[in-house]
């Protein structure tokens, strides 16, 4: 939330609750909420103890969980397919959860993870280009080049709205960039866009293990919406990369596309396996916090108002967008994906609140 999204729900007639620092990190403060029309509360038990609609960015935490109770709305991003755990909780407390990563728009895009996937996309570049660097164990090669000096090789597994926004940020600094894409049609919208800048191939064991085997750069960009990633880049792959090469995988939040993957954080955020540095911070935009804030609810604060002013059932009955979002309701499981991902019972919103 910014201070201007305050404002909005406030003149709509709501009452707004802001925990005392909650916006300290993208350098907004408690007055600028106040000022907006916000009452700043002290502690995060008196947040969730008091509000009917709950608005975060991060998934719920541990010992969150037990703050929350029946018939709360929780609105956040959840990944709710890595975590059987958070899955149960929110089950228990009968919350109904409406994910930012699964609203879907009548086109089939994710219009509340887009800016993500653009901040992380373009951060991949950023933080692989930086961990190449020797003194963090990289292979010491710059991405760009010099002249009389070969370019170091990034290689994007995924084209969609991460790998767009890791090719731009590649291209621009020089890199040789190779995007694997399982869509024959997202691959003639890479090439109409970056032209012989990018080599585009289509995703395969085969073309997978040859690419990696030459990159200094990995840029795992691959999504299932609301499921767990798939395992695309194996062991095997990872072993037959050079020394020093960088792996930087963006879809950690949902699991990770290499075997190799496992949650870091941002102070402690790389490790090595098979002498290949792999960086795999979940919520990897939460680095950039000032750009990140005010790009996401830029398309959170719609949906915001929208169940605010109506309240959960006739706002999904008015948004077909927010239908796909909602992840949990009334203690079941209304999410397909999240279902099959963790062998569990689904049952179809529309057969809940019909």
């Amino acid at each position: 939330m910014v201070p201007g999204g305050v404002d909005t729900l406030v003149a709509a007639g709501h009452e707004v609750l802001v925990e005392s620092g909650a916006g300290s990190g993208s350098l907004i403060s408690d007055e600028e909420f106040a000022a907006a029309g916000a009452r700043i509360v002290e502690t995060r038990e008196e947040v969730f103890g008091t509000c009917d609609l709950l608005i975060k960015v991060k998934e719920v935490q541990p010992e969150e969980v037990e703050l929350l109770r029946e018939g709360q709305i929780l609105y956040t991003y959840l990944h709710l397919a890595p975590l059987p755990e958070l899955t149960e909780g929110l089950l228990s407390r009968g919350v109904t959860a409406v994910a930012y990563e699964t609203i879907t728009a009548p086109d089939g895009t994710l219009p509340l993870l887009t800016p993500m996937s653009e901040v992380a996309g373009r951060m991949a570049i950023q933080e692989g280009a930086h961990h190449l660097h020797r003194s963090c164990g990289g292979s010491g090669i710059l991405l760009g080049g010099v002249p009389g000096v070969p370019r170091g090789r990034t290689v994007i597994v995924g084209g969609g709205v991460v790998g767009l926004n890791a090719a731009k940020l590649a291209v621009g600094i020089g890199a040789e960039v190779t995007v694997l894409e399982k869509s024959a049609g997202r691959m003639r919208y890479l090439d109409d866009i970056f032209g012989s800048r990018v080599t585009t191939l289509k995703s395969s064991a085969v073309t997978l293990a040859a690419s990696i085997a030459e990159a200094d750069l990995v840029v795992g960009a691959v999504l299932v919406p609301g499921a767990a990633a798939p395992r695309v880049v194996t062991r095997e792959m990872v072993a037959g990369m050079r020394e020093g090469g960088v792996i930087v995988d963006v879809a950690v939040d949902q699991g990770g596309c290499c075997e190799t993957t496992r949650p870091t954080t941002h102070s402690k955020p790389t490790y090595v396996v098979d002498g290949v540095v792999h960086y795999c911070v979940a919520n990897m935009p939460g680095a950039m916090p000032r750009t990140s804030t005010y790009a996401l609810t830029n398309v959170t604060l719609e949906y915001a108002v929208t169940i605010a002013n109506y309240g959960f059932e006739e706002a999904v009955r008015r948004d077909s967008c927010l239908r796909p979002g909602v992840n949990t309701y009334a203690g079941r499981l209304t999410c397909r994906p999240v279902a099959e991902s963790q062998g569990r019972d689904y049952q179809p919103l529309e057969e809940l609140i019909a």
